[in-house]
């Protein structure tokens, strides 16, 4: 949607050398914005007018008796946005027809009668000092405001401050929105409930993920429907480091949108992204900060440990109280090799997003702690005095964090491994390998968002590292003859295998749950034995075929 800066037709009647001019039809379009104004000699010149041009010229070009003509004159200027016709209508007409007026007003056309003594060229002259001189009044305003914008952020005041001298100078409703600390700051001004309803409405739908609107680095500039009209609306994105960070929301609800909102929103968004980019140099040292510390507490190195539990204090951690750790990790809903490829980055611009939304949940609910990023992933460390109400506790953080992060972030899955709970800070170590086989182990085995230690079941005993080479025997001399034979005749014994544990050898309902027919089954079951060499009727047999299954997972992982 093209602006254009200037002065509009009503400004331009009130010009000096306007007096005796007269304003005859398109009454609607007197806010019509006149950016530079063109003189008609030659009426091919409407190959080359351009949008918010105001045109001059005398009726000597129409002609007398073709009212088609004339009516494509004004047709034409109106569908090339020009802001405005000026005619010499005598002595070449005694006036303009009525048809003609009635046209430019159903088009909202202004139409100014030009008296016959005014030398065109005078109006032109006139009409571009108005326009440089306004330009150069806006470019002190531009400036004046710019200053405002910046003292705002050198005294510290904040982003609710910056959206106040937003709503001061553009007069219309203000809504700053910032993605990485999820805050929304507004400036509505006296607008009734159910506009303002439809302002925020507006503002949540923008970010919607399926139009994916709010991912674009450049102005979106469009009409909306509001209080039952088409208003315009602008939004900037708040862009770091090639990252949208945020947006500022404007729309037209009380006077026209041009190009001096454009600069002051577009100065707006500059200053804060200035402040981001403050913000996050500080949060990221002082991720850094307890991702080393943590680093050292879990480490094998005695002089590292010995270190971190020193400075143990200065994070409010005690060295007797109890203590767990928790592992997150991310991945796109859908995945194709494109957002593969670029998730690891995706995910590095949002970490610090993230570390913040854990944190202030962590305060909310008064839970000692801190919270460290490692690669494509984030460890939570967190104490209690007592033992008794963790786990209820824990639950309810972890409902909480990922609650947030779906409402935040639409397109990723989290998952939580849960370690267990040690007493002292020497022991952490031992919750945080507990979480990182819980989180490898569970998420191929469950289903789940959050996944405890405990859970896991055998699978305790079978995910131990130590433990790799004799699972691959174990499997090899078990489960493996019958994936390959699937593999090679294209059968699906595995598969019938699979759900005659999952249906306790019930071989009706694996039936009905493989759409097979009973005898088929039967024939599977009796393969299955001939295949592998077991049978699945003696217990050590069945024992051994079902944690095969499970060490396919973990193996395929």
């Amino acid at each position: 949607m093209p602006r254009q800066n200037g002065i509009s037709v009503e400004d331009m009647l009130d010009l000096e050398v306007m007096e005796n001019c007269k304003l005859i039809a398109g009454f609607k379009g007197v806010r019509n914005t006149i950016s530079r104004v063109n003189i008609m000699a030659d009426p091919d010149i409407l190959d080359w007018v351009h949008e918010g041009e105001f045109l001059l010229t005398t009726a000597y070009f129409f002609e007398k008796d073709n009212m088609k003509a004339q009516k494509n004159l004004i047709r034409v200027c109106a569908d090339k946005k020009l802001a405005g016709i000026g005619i010499k209508v005598m002595p070449y007409l005694d006036s303009m027809p009525e048809e003609v007026l009635n046209l430019a007003n159903e088009l909202n056309f202004p139409l100014i009668d030009i008296h016959y003594s005014i030398p065109l060229s005078d109006i032109m002259m006139s009409t571009f000092k108005e326009i440089f001189n306004k330009q150069v009044s806006l470019l002190e305003r531009i400036e004046k405001v710019h200053e405002q914008l910046m003292a705002v952020m050198l005294e510290g005041k904040g982003i609710e401050e910056v959206t106040q001298v937003v709503y001061e100078n553009i007069k219309n409703p203000a809504v700053i929105n910032l993605n990485f600390s999820n805050q929304t700051f507004e400036q509505l001004g006296n607008i009734d409930k159910d506009l303002r309803k439809e302002i925020l409405k507006d503002v949540k739908e923008f970010y919607d993920p399926n139009n994916g609107r709010s991912r674009l680095k450049k102005l979106d500039e469009d009409k909306v429907l509001m209080d039952g009209k088409f208003i315009n609306r602008m939004i900037m994105p708040i862009v770091l480091k090639d990252n949208v960070y945020g947006h500022i929301f404007t729309w037209s609800t009380n006077t026209p949108l041009g190009g001096f909102d454009l600069s002051i929103i577009e100065s707006a968004a500059t200053t804060i992204a200035l402040a981001i980019l403050q913000e996050l140099s500080v949060k990221e040292v002082e991720i850094k900060y307890r991702s080393d510390f943590f680093e050292d507490l879990i480490s094998r190195d005695p002089k590292r440990k010995r270190k971190a539990l020193e400075r143990a204090r200065f994070f409010n951690l005690k060295s007797q109280d109890y203590y767990v750790i928790e592992v997150m990790s991310f991945k796109l809903k859908i995945e194709d090799d494109k957002d593969d490829e670029h998730f690891f980055e995706y995910l590095q611009d949002h970490i610090n997003t993230i570390v913040t939304m854990v944190e202030d949940i962590m305060g909310y609910l008064s839970l000692d702690g801190i919270v460290a990023t490692k690669l494509n992933g984030i460890q939570i460390l967190l104490g209690f005095e007592e033992i008794n109400p963790i786990e209820n506790r824990l639950s309810e953080f972890n409902e909480r964090v990922i609650k947030a992060l779906k409402e935040r972030f639409k397109d990723m899955d989290t998952k939580i491994g849960v370690g267990r709970v040690y007493r002292g800070l020497d022991n952490v170590n031992k919750s945080f390998s507990d979480a990182v086989k819980t989180i490898r182990t569970g998420k191929v085995i469950m289903d789940k968002e959050i996944i405890t230690f405990n859970e896991l079941g055998i699978f305790k005993i079978l995910c131990q590292d130590f433990l790799t080479e004799e699972l691959e025997d174990f499997y090899n001399t078990t489960l493996k003859p019958l994936v390959d034979y699937d593999n090679k005749k294209s059968t699906e014994f595995v598969k019938t295998l699979e759900a005659y544990f999952k249906f306790n050898g019930n071989l009706t309902r694996m039936s009905e749950h493989l759409y097979t027919h009973y005898n088929t089954i039967l024939y599977r079951i009796n393969r299955i034995n001939d295949i592998t060499g077991m049978n699945l009727d003696n217990s050590n047999d069945r024992l051994n075929l079902e944690i095969a299954l499970k060490i396919k997972k973990l193996l395929s992982d």
